[in-house]
């Protein structure tokens, strides 16, 4: 419980606490914020750690650092390595693993998210590795099932690179350019919360169809 409410907290109060870890650690923060992003895409046991809030929050705060310790243009840069060298990590985790990953014996994995993850990449090829970073959870398991499946590893890192560098260039500089405004900087706490929610709508709608696979046959009759 005390764990979940640091998260809640943090989430909530996401630009207070950015502003309190820029002073502790300073240019540190480079660093600390890397290795968030690198785990949160890396790692297939962290998908609850934050990235696209976290992303929109320190590109608003970089907007207003007046210290110089902090530089849009070189989260952008780092950030994008973290997600690139993330995925690329978890996608020989994935390889080295193999099938097993679904046989429920790794009670880190979550098969269920793997079995969704595998119908997002029915869907949409190879772009799902693209795709799935502006989506939370499936953007930590992508790469992992990606590296099961085998894909080959040019085309995986061409969508790799395209997608970590759009993802993190997107929330970095929107928060940049628009996280400073009276009424988003008023309300950041819900702001970030709406970014959760709306980055969560294609891991619900994926789910959805899961559940109600007739709908979209339904839709599909002429």
């Amino acid at each position: 419980m005390e764990l979940l409410h640091f998260f809640a907290d943090f989430i909530l109060h996401l630009d207070r606490h950015l502003v309190e870890l820029l002073m502790r650690f300073d240019t540190w923060i480079y660093a600390l914020m890397f290795l968030v992003i690198f785990a949160e895409t890396g790692l297939v046991v962290t998908p609850f750690l934050p990235g696209d809030s976290l992303l929109f929050g320190l590109g608003a705060l970089a907007a207003i650092d007046t210290s110089g310790s902090l530089s849009a243009g070189w989260l952008a840069l780092l950030l994008s390595a973290a997600a690139v060298l993330g995925n690329t990590t978890n996608y020989w985790i994935g390889r080295g693993i193999g099938q097993q990953a679904f046989s429920g014996r790794y009670r880190f994995i979550k098969v269920e998210y793997l079995r969704q993850t595998e119908g997002w990449f029915a869907r949409h090829g190879a772009t799902a590795i693209v795709l799935s970073r502006f989506a939370p959870i499936v953007r930590t398991f992508a790469p992992f099932v990606a590296g099961v499946g085998r894909m080959h590893h040019g085309r995986f890192q061409a969508y790799n690179i395209a997608g970590g560098v759009a993802w993190v260039n997107l929330f970095t500089w929107a928060g940049y350019f628009f996280g400073n405004l009276p009424l988003i900087r008023d309300h950041f706490g819900l702001v970030t919360l709406g970014i959760i929610a709306v980055s969560m709508l294609p891991m619900l709608v994926m789910i959805f169809r899961k559940d109600h696979p007739q709908e979209g046959l339904k839709r599909k009759r002429p």
